[in-house]
């Protein structure tokens, strides 16, 4: 018993030592949970003060709307430095109004077509956007595109001054292996600066991505229905913006439709005569897409291979019936073409009184030879229109009026460019000079593609020997130019087809001449102008300059032992007659310039004059030349010879009222006869409309069908 009670006590005792120990423990718990409890409250305090520093918070969709403004503007601008940044026009010969102008004008003259531009990249913009439905990967694409293009158009403006055309795509695909060896020097910075702005935009575009809680999520369906409609809607607006995009390049190069007068309203003014000047004028998209797809002309109903066979077998026939009475091979000859910058009468222009006569020399070789007045499809401008036409044969009234600028629009996508230089065979033979800036209207890359072997101008690669001005002129001087083509034509014993483009007499005029004592008045009663009469006096100056060293040229190419004939035209009237641009009634006086076909004395043709030749253009001059030489023809050739004895001469519809002559429907081909008369399409016989019948179908297949006529003999000479 006494032994139980001490174990009890010793229990109890036990017991009462455990409790207190619990109790203390249990003391000591709830004081330290206390303490933990208020110093996770602090933390947690302290963390949500953090956290409404930091946390990501969902974009608004306004703010989503904004930033794809700004970010279309930035794709805009970055286009707009690769035409611009060290790039200034080089081509002077419009107006100076480039690169950020074309936002500036928005303000100034009501010009929107920055605003085109940002539609245009918009719509590629948002159709990125659905495809990832991300606005922070979106925007690093079509900034990275922006500046690859960019960086190219910059290259390429380096090398060759020239902007990026749609014909650039097809060297992708033939030569892309080689685009290295059109890297300029120093081309490695470049591409390091523009790798810095693109890391640049990467970093701006990571850090909006971590503060949008979205993260640029357009669409963000949970559900199955509403994914399946996200995911209809995402699909439309690729679709739509796609559509619109197609469309828009397939119609804006054509008069009349919906694209084309989109852009028209919103300010696009093509500047064809240089593609960089055009892309810093314009944007260098809206530039871009003006060429994709122009339209070249009308497919005849006819067209096919049994037609195109019928043609060339007619005409040679017909240039059988001509050789038979024909002694000489064209070429036999050295031939040179020159065309004459804005050279015209300006005794001619309507309204004007001039003190004495600007081209004495030039009006006597006239009379002597060969000779006429050109119908020209420009006024003030278009150059290269009528030299195309020159050379090829070909007429600017066939094709579409869409066709603005075949040198941009068409020869650089063709696959056949038959050219009359090409029948003096070897490449050597064919030599082009033009003092003045090669890339104007893709010269530079057209006559290498004519198969010219040089083309001699002011920045090569090959470079014009003679660079003579005169006085405080801003060109060369003919003179300095005939000297040039005189030394080509001396170092060849070969006969050779050269084309030569002066510039002395481009405009403008501004009192360039010492000694000037040509005056002009008008005699309609109204004075001319301060501006106007000081460039009419300017021009006359330079007029009886052109006089002079043309003379003296022609006298140097008499005194060689080689046959040689020159075709000398003046391309249009410059446009400085204000006053008589302003009555209707002159239009046609206003697209009228002198030529002539002269050859040496070597030749055997000296001093023959033929018939017919009181009005061409000079789609007509290789027939005019050939039957002026006695030279057999090509059937191609035979085709033109009766084609000009029915339609002496032949331009677009560049004017719709004519002398008075009211019977021609708005929007036809002015034709002329031999007289110079307009003529009716109407009023044509049936061979007439037989030979414009086959000239549709000869130009067609030449260059927009399928070139039949290749496969056949109808471009050789016998």
């Amino acid at each position: 018993m006494k032994q139980d009670s001490h174990v009890m006590e010793g229990r109890g005792t036990a017991i009462a030592r455990n409790t207190a120990d619990m109790s203390a423990a249990t003391d000591t718990d709830m004081t330290g949970d206390a303490t933990g409890r208020t110093n996770k409250a602090a933390a947690s305090a302290e963390t949500s003060k953090e956290g409404r520093r930091i946390r990501p918070r969902p974009f608004p969709g306004w703010l989503y709307a904004v930033l794809f403004v700004v970010f279309d503007i930035v794709a805009v601008a970055v286009l707009e430095v690769g035409v611009s940044l060290g790039a200034s026009s080089r081509v002077t010969l419009s107006s100076p109004e480039v690169g950020w102008d074309f936002v500036g004008k928005m303000f100034d003259d009501h010009n929107f077509v920055f605003v085109l531009n940002l539609l245009l990249v918009g719509v590629l913009y948002l159709a990125l956007l659905m495809i990832f439905n991300r606005l922070w990967i979106a925007t690093p694409v079509l900034v990275a595109a922006a500046i690859v293009v960019a960086v190219i158009e910059h290259f390429k403006i380096s090398i060759r001054y020239e902007a990026v055309l749609p014909s650039d795509l097809n060297f992708l695909k033939a030569d892309a292996g080689n685009l290295m060896g059109f890297m300029p020097a120093g081309a490695h910075w470049t591409i390091l600066a523009a790798i810095g702005v693109f890391a640049v935009f990467v970093a701006l575009f990571v850090f909006l991505d971590h503060i949008d809680a979205r993260h640029g999520r357009l669409f963000r369906g949970t559900g199955r229905q509403s994914k399946s409609i996200d995911a209809i809607a995402r699909l439309l607006l690729v679709l739509i913006p796609g559509l619109f995009f197609g469309l828009y390049a397939m119609q804006v190069s054509t008069v009349g439709s919906w694209a084309k007068n989109l852009a028209t309203v919103m300010g696009d003014k093509p500047s064809m005569w240089d593609s960089v000047y055009d892309a810093q004028r314009n944007g260098p998209l809206v530039a871009f897409m003006r060429q994709v797809n122009p339209k070249v002309m009308d497919k005849p109903s006819d067209y096919s291979e049994e037609t195109m066979q019928q043609v060339a077998a007619r005409y040679d026939k017909a240039a059988a019936t001509i050789n038979a009475s024909r002694k000489s091979d064209l070429t036999d000859s050295t031939v040179i073409y020159v065309l004459s910058e804005s050279f015209s009468d300006t005794s001619r222009v309507p309204g004007l009184k001039v003190n004495k006569d600007s081209m004495p020399k030039i009006r006597k070789i006239k009379q002597n030879t060969t000779s006429g007045l050109m119908l020209s499809s420009g006024y003030g401008g278009g150059t290269a229109n009528l030299e195309y036409m020159g050379l090829t044969g070909l007429s600017m009234a066939n094709f579409d009026s869409s066709l603005t600028s075949p040198y941009q629009q068409l020869v650089p996508g063709e696959h056949w460019t038959p050219t009359i230089n090409q029948m003096w065979g070897a490449a050597k033979n064919s030599i082009g000079l033009h003092p003045y800036e090669s890339s104007m209207y893709s010269r530079a890359t057209n006559y290498k593609k004519f198969g010219f072997s040089h083309f001699y101008t002011l920045t090569g690669p090959d470079v014009i020997a003679h660079q003579d001005k005169i006085d405080d002129s801003p060109y060369v001087s003919d003179a300095a130019t005939y000297q040039s083509t005189l030394e080509e034509v001396e170092k060849s014993d070969s006969n050779q087809f050269l084309q030569v483009i002066t510039m002395q007499n481009h405009m403008p005029y501004h009192q360039w001449y010492k000694d000037n004592d040509f005056t002009a008045e008008s005699t309609t009663g109204a004075p001319l102008g301060k501006d106007e009469q000081e460039s009419i006096e300017t021009y006359q100056k330079g007029e009886s300059i052109t006089d002079e060293a043309t003379a003296d040229f022609l006298d140097k190419l008499d005194k060689l032992d080689k046959p040689i004939t020159v075709v000398f035209y003046g391309d249009h009237l410059p446009g400085i007659y204000a006053s008589a641009s302003e009555d209707d009634d002159n239009s046609l006086a206003l697209h009228l310039t002198d030529y002539f076909i002269w050859s040496n004395k070597a030749s055997a043709s000296q001093g023959t004059k033929i018939d017919n030749a009181d009005y061409s253009s000079p789609n007509f001059f290789v027939a005019q030349a050939a039957e002026h030489m006695d030279a057999k023809v090509s059937p191609y050739l035979a085709f033109l010879t009766l084609m000009h004895q029915r339609i002496s001469a032949m331009e677009p519809p560049v004017v719709n009222k004519i002398q008075g002559w009211d019977r021609i429907p708005e929007g036809q081909a002015i034709y002329l006869d031999n007289a110079g008369k307009p003529m009716a399409e109407s009023d044509f016989d049936e061979e007439t409309r037989q030979l414009l019948a086959d000239y549709k179908l000869i130009q067609y297949d030449i260059t927009d069908g399928r070139n039949y006529l290749k496969n056949t003999d109808f471009m050789d000479l016998p």
